[in-house]
């Protein structure tokens, strides 16, 4: 079989920089751009940067920027699975090896829009840090010191779309960026050049992707007739919100192909519906169904117990608590049931259970806090799964800071609720109902008791 490669060579316009070339930027951003450059006549040339030292860019040059996108899953009930070769990409540069074509890109007219995942951590200023020592800066140092570039050629801004999963994305991006210009003394001019000639916007972007299929790559290159190294897969919903003006929707129209792009004056509430919904179900759900001895999100949502509970859960305890129209949450509910039924990702609760306490805290406190304010009783499935939290936490398949694992295999149920640092207030006024539902709990089992709260 031929590697993957292009006939001809590409005549994209460089339009776009992005900071990452790894999984989810690729089964993203990327599908996206694809899209509209096909089905809209748009002409958006994609460069990718690598942020780390080693990365996949030598094996996307390989191929001419050229790779296979696996989208698969469930759609109003239907198994979708769907094929196509993204050719979006123009070249890849690794700046550790070529920081001059890196800068070069500064010159460029025509490019105008940056994106980045680069990690959680990877939005992050380190004071101290030197403008001349590359290899050791932070991205948003290096995006600093890309930027100076551009200014001092006299060109247009930035729309930049960070897509790390941090609150304020944008905010933080930017704020990072006018640390390091004011550290190595970059002027007044240039930081006001920051702020009125650059956009940066806050986004939420929601879709699992898998990566590479190693279990199935080679059927896949067999099927395809073609040798690909970098083969990326997906589901198919797809959801990215983007704090910013309207306006900049016109410069690259993902809305003209229906695409599920939502441009906001706030992405605080989608924020909130993902955390409350698609996370908090996860959270609640996850320690009751590994002590009923299921494996995946898959068994759960086929074990008809399990996904009474969740589902419940979501409904009746979690939605009610959320300032958005019922119809859209109900909506956004059904497509997360359906992203869980997923019967092409195996999705382990062991994997989501990984620092339960403080995700419990962030994903489904918040629910339950607002749903006793709001009817003067408690939510009992969502009450229930802080109880099969803490039985979890006494298995030795809790996976935690060390020394939070040790306190709750150990402490009693009022002691872990009195834990102030672990929930940010106490929470002893829960704890009639949490001792009795873990009562239940361990000497009934998990499921005897989870049966008792669903109706």
């Amino acid at each position: 079989m031929y590697r993957l490669k292009r006939s001809e060579k590409c005549s994209l316009t460089e339009r776009v920089m992005q900071f990452g070339e790894g999984n989810f930027l690729r089964g993203f951003v990327e599908w996206m751009i694809d899209r509209l450059n096909k089905e809209n006549g748009g002409d958006y040339g994609v460069v990718l940067v690598q942020p780390l030292e080693k990365g996949l860019v030598d094996m996307i040059n390989e191929q001419d920027g050229l790779y296979s996108l696996y989208l698969r899953g469930l759609q109003k009930g239907e198994r979708i699975e769907e094929t196509r070769v993204v050719e979006c990409v123009t070249r890849g540069i690794n700046p550790f090896s070529d920081t001059e074509e890196f800068f070069a890109c500064a010159k460029n007219p025509d490019l105008r829009f940056i994106f980045s995942n680069t990690t959680e951590a990877g939005i992050e200023y380190k004071s101290g840090q030197k403008a001349d020592n590359f290899a050791e800066l932070t991205f948003p140092g290096r995006l600093t010191l890309f930027m100076k570039k551009r200014f001092d050629e006299g060109l247009r801004g930035f729309i930049l779309l960070p897509c790390e999963l941090i609150d304020k994305n944008g905010d933080r991006l930017k704020e990072c960026v006018l640390k390091y210009s004011r550290d190595w003394g970059f002027g007044g001019e240039f930081e006001q050049w920051i702020n009125e000639e650059n956009h940066f916007t806050n986004t939420l972007v929601d879709r699992i992707v898998t990566g590479y299929p190693r279990d199935t790559a080679a059927e896949m290159e067999k099927e395809f007739g073609y040798l690909d190294n970098v083969i990326d897969t997906a589901e198919i919903f797809h959801l990215w919100v983007i704090e910013g003006d309207k306006k900049y929707a016109e410069e690259i129209p993902f809305h003209k192909i229906g695409l599920n792009v939502l441009w906001t004056d706030d992405v605080t509430p989608y924020k909130k519906r993902k955390v409350r919904i698609l996370n908090g179900a996860h959270t609640m759900m996850v320690p009751a169904a590994y002590l009923a001895g299921l494996e995946t999100v898959k068994d759960a949502m086929d074990d008809e117990l399990v996904y009474s509970f969740m589902k419940q859960g979501m409904f009746n305890e979690i939605i009610p608590t959320l300032d958005l129209p019922k119809d859209e949450l109900d909506q956004f509910a059904n497509d997360v049931i359906e992203r869980f039924k997923n019967p092409f990702i195996k999705h382990y609760l062991l994997s989501i259970a990984l620092n339960s306490v403080s995700k419990y805290k962030v994903r489904v406190l918040p629910s339950v806090l607002r749903y006793i304010k709001d009817n003067g009783s408690e939510p009992k499935r969502l009450v229930f799964s802080l109880a099969a939290l803490i039985a979890f936490y006494r298995t030795d398949a809790a996976n935690d800071d060390a020394e939070v694992m040790e306190y709750m295999k150990k402490a009693s149920a009022a002691d872990i609720l009195l834990k102030t640092e672990y929930w940010g207030e106490d929470l002893s006024f829960l704890l009639p109902s949490v001792s009795r539902y873990l009562d239940d709990i361990e000497k009934n089992g998990v499921r005897k008791a989870m049966a008792k709260v669903v109706d």
